[in-house]
């Protein structure tokens, strides 16, 4: 297809389709549902899924889905077809507005973190008008919430419509204070940028590792990296040109307006960035990148890597989730502008999320949390574990100017009010930007970097939208109070500055004296998943989202024990699969190799017992050591694997158990199997290196 415009959401029913389909008082009736949020009446449902029904079906489509997103971090879909009995024999395509409102999948078998039974299967999933239904494989796919029969979350898009409710209520309060009594809604945007890996089917096939992990487990470095940095946005090979051609148009078509794509650090990774749009839809878009991202990879023979880490020694995966906030009269609120009414609003929106970020570092840590992203962050690739944000020098003098009662300049000036001679001047972009932040000001958005590129973006915003909320709403109960409005505001503004300054930082975030200085600041340093995830039940964390009504105490202690049993269940995989792979790869290379320099010794000797053998005597006794402490480390890890089977513990203690006992003994193996490798003849070592995985694309 050539027309774009014409392709950009030809697969979507959305305004453009509902304008055109739907009569003016029921596409007038919708509309208002879908902004004021309230509940959909049965003649309007009825009306909106007959005209959906048959725009889908003179598209292609048979049946119809009720798309959601439970816990287990992908997405689920339960497909029924149009198809309803007619008299003699004869059938007819219908679709109800009671279908089209709420469908009622089987529960039983989707994680619930103890909020239900195993037997109690019944679900239900209730359709959410603020996203777009569209057709994929040739079924109606409408986005959904999913909860339990007695109404506890068990998905990830409830708990982030309720955080955007929230972010919309205390900016709207704050906004009015600051007269803008036209603003009637405020949304949070994102635009996530997601890389990923392509690496060779039939490549990924030969490991098993691969297969079930999504890493692999062992890999001896080629004899060339990423070191010459010529991969990074370097000319892309045209088998990865044909294939992010054809990514870009199924994208399009399904209305996700991928805008960038270019080749990354490591070997074989990619990014595609999409432009921002509200938090709600860009999350839905981002788990649709992610499923056509590998259906088309698989397409052109290829297969794409979601994991954080898949090759060790390379750079790793993330997902660089742009957050922001803009009104619906088209002003976004982290944009500094250029007048001092404009600057003072900026200023304390700014040090809302200052203070949101400081108080609430483990929220955000706990949102990237996974066995995955453990292995890269602060692994100088990603950012550290420890949560700081990055401001840039020019707005970092602003505030420092605030704080200290002077003009932006270095002019002193007592009694300042805040907005009257800062930012006037004040342009994005004007410093560096810092790789190394986990929360980076760039411009008129907050970089949040610290994300896995496997993971939904779902909790990172529901954390974002909510502490932000949080800051809004102390400093809305404080300002409207306020007899003198902008001596009250100065007096937040410098308050907030003092009292969470300690959060800025915009050094090296990879050197070992930031951590030393995170540490005496007073900063978390949560370097694991196990360590981070139990914080979740905090009583400052629980009082919040009860506050605001995003979770209720039974669901945050459902997707601790959630996540915690994700991270123990995949350390236990990755267990198993090394275990087999060492059992029925790896020694027998092994095996097989010191075989053939035994039988090349003793040819040697029975020729001339004077012929030298050094370098075959040497290489024996080395992989013969090798293998005995492979062999060693794996029955030590099998046994781990299966002690942690008995274990009774809470999910907290197993998954420290599996930290402690299955990681790290898998860590420690490696380094013998890759030495191995390395020291193997090729002829032996059958499994596809990391030099024929990352550089045959």
């Amino acid at each position: 297809m050539s027309d774009i415009p014409k392709m950009f959401g030809s697969l979507v029913f959305n305004e453009d389709a509902m304008r055109e389909r739907l009569p003016k008082d029921v596409y007038k009736s919708l509309k208002k549902t879908i902004e004021d949020g309230k509940e959909l009446d049965i003649n309007i449902a009825n009306a909106v899924a007959n005209a959906m029904k048959a725009w889908a079906i003179e598209k292609g489509a048979t049946h119809f889905t009720h798309w959601f997103q439970p816990m287990t971090g992908i997405t689920a879909e339960k497909h029924d077809s149009f198809i309803t009995p007619a008299p003699n024999g004869h059938i007819i395509m219908d679709f109800s507005g009671k279908e089209l409102i709420k469908g009622e999948p089987d529960a039983s078998s989707f994680p619930s973190g103890g909020l239900r039974s195993t037997f109690e299967a019944r679900g239900y999933t209730a359709w959410d008008p603020t996203s777009y239904a569209f057709i994929k494989d040739g079924s109606l796919c409408i986005p959904t919430a999913f909860c339990s029969y007695s109404g506890e979350t068990l998905d990830k898009k409830t708990p982030l419509l309720r955080s955007i409710e929230v972010i919309n209520k205390q900016a709207l309060r704050v906004l009015k204070l600051f007269g803008n009594e036209d603003v009637k809604r405020v949304n949070p945007t994102v635009g996530p940028e997601q890389e990923y890996f392509l690496i060779d089917k039939e490549l990924y096939k030969q490991r098993k590792d691969l297969m079930y992990c999504g890493r692999t487990l062992f890999g001896a470095m080629p004899p060339k990296g990423q070191e010459l940095d010529d991969h990074y946005f370097g000319a892309i090979k045209p088998r990865i040109v044909a294939y992010m051609k054809e990514l870009d148009e199924e994208l399009w078509k399904l209305g996700i307006l991928a805008k960038t794509k270019h080749n990354e650090v490591a070997p074989a990774q990619h990014e595609l960035a999409p432009i921002f749009t509200t938090t709600n839809i860009a999350t839905d878009h981002n788990q649709l990148t992610m499923e056509v991202m590998k259906k088309v990879a698989d397409k052109h023979g290829l297969v794409c890597l979601l994991h954080e880490k898949p090759f060790e020694g390379v750079s790793g995966s993330g997902k660089h989730n742009n957050w922001s906030l803009s009104t619906d009269t088209g002003v976004n609120l982290l944009e500094p502008g250029k007048s001092p009414h404009e600057n003072a609003q900026f200023l304390l929106f700014l040090v809302a999320v200052i203070k949101a970020v400081d108080e609430y570092q483990d929220l955000l840590r706990i949102s990237v949390a996974s066995a995955g992203n453990d292995n890269r962050l602060g692994a100088n690739e990603a950012p550290p574990a420890i949560i700081s944000m990055f401001l840039g020098d020019e707005l970092n003098a602003v505030l420092d100017a605030i704080e200290h009662g002077k003009d932006y300049g270095g002019t002193e000036k007592q009694n300042m009010e805040v907005g009257v001679h800062v930012l006037p001047n004040f342009a994005k972009d004007t410093t560096d930007r810092n790789r190394t932040s986990p929360f980076a000001f760039t411009g008129n958005k907050f970089e949040f970097r610290s994300l896995g590129s496997s993971m939904s973006i779902s909790c990172t915003n529901v954390m974002i939208n909510t502490i932000v909320a949080e800051s809004l709403c102390q400093f809305a109960d404080e300002l409207e109070g306020a007899k003198d409005f902008n001596k009250a505001l100065n007096e937040l503004i410098v308050r907030t500055i003092k009292e969470h300054k300690r959060i800025i930082f915009n050094g090296d975030g990879y050197s070992e004296e930031w951590k030393e200085e995170a540490k005496k600041r007073g900063l978390l340093n949560y370097a694991t998943t196990v360590d981070a995830l139990p914080h979740y039940l905090d009583d400052k964390n629980v009082k919040l989202f009860t506050k605001h009504k995003v979770y209720t105490k039974a669901e945050l202690r459902s997707r601790t024990d959630i996540l915690l049993n994700t991270y123990s269940k995949i350390i236990h995989i990755e267990g198993l699969t090394l275990v087999d792979m060492v059992k029925k790869d790896i020694l027998p290379a092994i095996t097989e190799y010191t075989k053939e320099l035994s039988d090349t010794i003793i040819a040697k000797k029975a020729v001339d017992a004077s012929i030298p053998v050094t370098v075959e005597k040497e290489t024996l006794v080395l992989l013969s050591g090798l293998a005995e402490s492979i062999y060693k480390e794996n029955a030590i890890l099998e046994k781990n694997i299966n002690e942690a089977d008995k274990h009774n513990g809470s999910e907290e203690e197993l998954s420290a158990y599996y930290k402690d006992n299955v990681l790290k003994v898998m860590n420690d193996m490696r380094k013998y199997i890759d030495k191995a490798e390395y020291n193997t003849s090729t002829k032996c070592w059958k499994l596809p290196t990391y030099g024929d995985i990352i550089f045959r694309v």
